[in-house]
This record gives C-alpha cells, sequence and structure tokens, in this order.
C-alpha cells in the first residue's frame, strides 16, 4: 500500500470514527444509570487497547500494515452496525472492548505504517502531510454531519458510517499499478 492510498483511506476512517463520536458518547450515557457506568465503559475501550497494543504490534509485522487495516476497517463496520441495537450496560462493555482492540490496532498499524515508509530526512514532513488531511477532512465531516443529523436519526447516522467504512475497506483493496498480491 502507497502512501496516498494510505492517507485517503485513513482520512475516510478517521473521518467517520469522528462523526459518530459524540453521538455514541450520548448513546453510551442513555444505556447506563450513571456517570460511573459511562467510566467504565470508556475505561474498558482504553484498558483493552493498551493489553492488546503488544500482541497486534508483533501482528502487524507478521500480517501486513494492509491487512491490518483491513481488519479495523471491516470490523468497524459490523460494530457500527451493532451500536444501534444495545440497550443494556453490559452490551456496551462488550462493545468497548471490542472497540478497545480495534482501536488498538489501528492506531498502531497508523504509525507502523507511517514509520516503515518515511526515511529519516523527510519524515517530519510526511507525518505533518498525512495529519494535516487526515485533520482537515475529520473536522469539515464532523461539521457536515452536524448539518446532516437534523434530517436522520442517531441509528442510521451509525448505518450510514457503517457503509463508509466498506468504501474504505474497497480504498484499502484497491490493486495499485505496481502492487503484485
Amino acid at each position: 500500500m502507497n502512501f496516498r492510498k494510505f492517507l485517503v483511506a485513513q482520512s475516510i476512517l478517521i473521518a467517520a470514527s469522528s462523526v459518530v463520536f459524540p453521538f455514541y458518547l450520548l448513546l453510551i450515557k442513555n444505556v447506563g444509570d450513571s456517570y460511573s457506568q459511562f467510566g467504565w465503559a470508556y475505561g474498558l475501550f482504553t484498558l483493552t487497547a493498551a493489553l492488546t497494543y503488544p500482541i497486534i504490534g508483533r501482528l502487524g509485522d507478521k500480517f501486513g500494515d494492509k491487512n491490518m487495516l483491513l481488519i479495523y476497517t471491516l470490523g468497524m463496520a459490523a460494530v457500527m452496525l451493532l451500536i444501534p441495537l444495545l440497550y443494556e450496560v453490559w452490551q456496551v462493555y462488550l462493545i468497548q472492548i471490542v472497540m478497545g482492540i480495534l482501536g488498538a490496532l489501528q492506531k498502531n498499524t497508523e504509525k507502523a505504517f507511517l514509520a516503515r515508509g518515511n526515511n529519516t530526512e523527510t519524515a517530519g514532513k510526511q507525518i505533518g502531510k498525512y495529519h494535516l488531511h487526515v485533520s482537515l477532512w475529520s473536522g469539515i465531516v464532523i461539521i457536515l454531519t452536524g448539518y446532516l443529523i437534523d434530517f436522520l436519526t442517531i441509528a442510521s447516522l451509525f448505518y450510514l458510517v457503517s457503509f463508509v467504512y466498506i468504501i474504505a475497506a474497497f480504498v484499502i483493496i484497491k490493486r495499485e499499478r505496481d502492487e503484485v498480491f
């Protein structure tokens, strides 16, 4: 996977995550009875990610960044389909654990790809370009979603984002001219 393809895929993925994040927080709070349950849900996400980073790092070295990013993308597409169906706190906890694993997968793959693909003389410039594009698209999409949500239900937003993750998977899968499988 070349840098341009990675940049496009990551821009789509991070924008999709950013769009649903505020609404997901509302959903988590509405399912639970207290802020402590909210704390547990988010804590489970972070702790799961932390505990799986070393394993994911080794798997990424073995199976490659493209495959790991594809697993993340398809996993998140499935999770987005399930989120509107959550109504018990234990379901939120379970989804948070899955999202912790997937989040670690995405973050580790992002960093590994950037580390593998940059020479030391231009690494800062390339990483700066990467973060500019990803953050710019994310911000634009979040603002547009603020207007779009007036016409959608929150559940339909998660379904739409699931579809966006599938689009990102196609970007990742698409063959490059010089790429041979």
